[in-house]
């Protein structure tokens, strides 16, 4: 639930962008328009890791939220920033594996 509610804020951030998180997706070479798509996603990965039986898909969509995140900074130089991408990717991979080890199993 914890990674959930980050992703929550995160795409609050996102899609109410303030000044400072607009321009550095500008800074960036997005388009004006991106931050909803982001935030969006965000919001989606939140909304499927609520419910166990899409929190497998939520924690992928997050995790390839966050590395996407993480390829952006690193591109740019700007390691500092790298820091929290790489711990939420790191706390979708286990949410995910944790799911994927909890999944029901079909029988034959």
């Amino acid at each position: 639930m914890a990674l959930a509610a980050f992703f929550v804020v995160g795409s609050l951030s996102n899609i109410f962008a303030p000044g400072s998180i607009y321009e550095e997706y500008l800074k960036w070479g997005y388009p004006r328009w991106f931050h909803f798509v982001t935030g969006s996603l965000e919001l989606a990965a939140a909304m499927l890791l609520f419910r166990a039986p899409s929190r497998l898909l939520g924690s992928a969509l997050g995790c390839t939220v966050m590395f996407a995140a993480l390829a952006t900074v690193i591109i740019h130089g700007e390691y500092g920033h790298a820091v929290p991408p790489l711990v939420v990717a790191t706390l979708s991979l286990v949410v995910g594996w944790i799911s994927w080890r909890k999944r029901p199993t079909v029988s034959a």
